[in-house]
């Protein structure tokens, strides 16, 4: 289902790069990237093997999951709209969406998938990212620059929730 959810926040591209942002999505796995790559169009796809974009605490849903009547109903949704998924490889990790912002802003917007095809709701994404343009924030980087100072502060996380004793990572 995370097909459908990238084939909604492409058709929302011309609205997203209006406001100076860019799409991008990133992957824990290359299987399946092929046939994730129509439904984000020219988007950038990065592939995180670490997974440390997924961030210092991990968020799994287990197999029996997709019995809810939650995940059912979005499974019959995203096949409405003739999304199809796969079998292939590890999918249950959730995932989320995010709009980080340039320089020290930090996240502005934040979305973290609950169960299998819970999306973010794409009107305040477009939204907050039009309270926030990249011109009306002190300090524009360039999306490069963004993406790398995102990783380093994700980085360092995971880094410091590592050397934290067991019982506070819980």
């Amino acid at each position: 289902m995370c097909r459908e959810e990238a084939r909604e926040l492409f058709s929302r591209k011309s609205e997203i790069v209006a406001t100076g942002f860019t799409l991008f999505a990133v992957v824990h796995e290359s299987a399946g990237v092929p046939e994730f790559k129509p439904f984000f169009g020219d988007g950038d796809i990065y592939l995180d093997k670490e997974r440390k974009f997924f961030g210092p605490k991990e968020r799994w849903e287990g197999l029996t999951a997709v019995m809810s009547l939650t995940v059912i109903g979005n499974m019959r949704r995203a096949s409405k709209k003739g999304i199809s998924g796969n079998l292939r490889g590890e999918g249950r990790l959730l995932g989320g969406v995010f709009v980080i912002g340039p320089g020290k802003t930090g996240i502005l917007f934040e979305h973290y998938e609950n169960t299998f095809g819970d999306h973010a709701n794409l009107d305040k994404l477009v939204e907050t990212l039009k309270g926030a343009m990249p011109a009306k924030v002190e300090g524009v980087a360039k999306v490069d620059e963004v993406v790398e100072e995102a990783s380093s502060e994700i980085e360092n996380l995971t880094k410091q929730a590592a050397a934290a004793p067991a019982e506070e990572r819980m």
